[in-house]
């Protein structure tokens, strides 16, 4: 390898909104800051909600109620 002409692979540190850092290394060479991440983020935390505003499930549960799929 040539020497001087590859970037440095420091330890930085990732702190997201909720307060949750993690070190990683990266060639990025300064401290980063994250909106959401796995600790805070409703879809890992199984506080995430089904918002069905227009009524579509709804409306499909009513259209297929007493349909039952053909047997193969």
């Amino acid at each position: 390898m040539k020497p001087d002409i590859h970037p440095k692979y420091e330890l930085i540190t990732i702190t997201c909104a909720c307060g949750n850092a993690v070190q990683v290394r990266s060639t990025w060479g300064k401290d980063m800051g994250l909106e959401i991440c796995s600790n805070c983020h409703p879809f890992f935390t199984g506080k995430q909600k089904l918002l069905d505003t227009a009524g579509r499930i709804e409306r499909f549960r009513k259209k297929y109620a007493g349909k039952v799929a053909p047997a193969k």
